[in-house]
């Protein structure tokens, strides 16, 4: 081992200096003050994130989980879905040992923390516990979020959940050690698109130099998210190709549930798709509707700037930013293409 790797593994966790804090919040400081006050007097803490979390849902709930069990809190977190597991691609996140499945969630949490969950449907099995919960912390950053909480830490303005989770953490005098800026990492990469997307702002570019002063490996991390796949991801991606559909400003494809049987894929691995599709000049917004086990279609939209598409999902049950967002449907391919591109014309 060289003595630079060896310091890097050796390197203390990192407290917060006056200088190196997160930027301000537009959130208000009452808010934080509540927050702070709600955590430090409950001994039991639930928290939750979204249905098929991405980085940023993952990894800003367990990055808090992280401080609240050095606080002495007992966390249990959780995510709803039918089939509890974490994507392949987010397994590097440390602190999956707090997962709880939605059967051993608290039916009725004392203090309940929500992550990147624009609406109680996103949270799946776990919305009764949401309901049910004596107080309920939302953290988020969807604007399509009208606030469902007891106590809601929301800004629509930060480029991923995971700025707000570094604030909570911050305010609750945590500090940075290499897993919990991972976690953060993970989340702010994930919703910021390493940084390319219109949403990052010079405090994502601050925070991330922070997390990697912890001794963290930005390209690990990357490879994680970006660079892998099985073979039968490719296999799956030249049928979603063979099927794409060039129309009026519009490209969209879908993955059937037989597409992926015959590779052996599971649901969690066709979130990159929708990346491939957008990249075509000629249009404007980008769908790809995926089948997942249920037999429902999921799809993800993206626009390159003009089209509101969280509008539009919005219109259809679902939301999330002006750029990037979905909405699932029950309706066939032909239907729910139709009902999309019916609202694009009008927005």
């Amino acid at each position: 081992m060289t003595p630079d790797v060896r310091d890097r593994l050796d390197r203390p966790p990192r407290v917060y200096a006056d200088t190196a804090q997160p930027a301000s919040s537009p959130v208000p400081e009452s808010a934080w003050r509540r927050a702070v006050q709600l955590i430090s007097q409950t001994d039991d803490i639930a928290l939750a994130c979204h249905v098929s979390p991405d980085g940023d849902a993952l990894g800003s709930m367990l990055a808090v989980g992280f401080v609240l069990r050095s606080m002495g809190k007992r966390v249990a977190a959780s995510f709803g879905d039918q089939d509890f597991t974490v994507p392949r691609l987010l397994r590097f996140v440390p602190g999956q040992e707090m997962l709880v499945p939605p059967a051993d969630y608290p039916a009725e949490p004392d203090l309940m923390i929500t992550f990147d969950s624009p609406s109680i449907g996103r949270l799946g099995l776990l919305g009764e516990s949401v309901r049910q919960a004596h107080q309920l912390i939302v953290i988020d950053h969807h604007p399509s979020n009208d606030g469902f909480g007891t106590l809601d830490l929301i800004d629509p303005g930060a480029p991923a959940t995971a700025i707000l989770a570094e604030q909570l953490i911050y305010r609750l005098g945590g500090t940075l050690d290499r897993d919990i800026a991972t976690c953060l990492y993970a989340g702010l990469v994930t919703d910021t698109g390493s940084f390319r997307h219109s949403s990052t702002t010079p405090a994502a570019h601050e925070m991330a130099a922070r997390l990697v002063a912890t001794g963290l490996h930005p390209d690990e991390i990357a490879r994680e998210l970006w660079d892998r796949s099985p073979f039968g991801y490719l296999k799956v991606l030249a049928a979603a190709l063979d099927r794409v559909v060039l129309d009026d400003g519009l490209v969209w494809t879908y993955v059937t549930r037989v597409d992926r049987a015959a590779q052996g894929l599971p649901y969690s691995e066709l979130e990159g798709l929708i990346d491939v599709v957008r990249r075509t000049d000629e249009a404007e917004v980008a769908a790809v509707l995926k089948e997942d086990d249920q037999g429902a279609w999921q799809v993800s939209t993206r626009s390159k700037g003009r089209v509101d598409v969280a509008a539009v999902c919005a219109a259809l049950g679902g939301g999330g930013h002006h750029n990037a967002a979905g909405f699932t449907s029950h309706d066939s391919v032909e239907e729910t293409v139709a009902k999309f591109r019916e609202l694009l014309r009008e927005a």
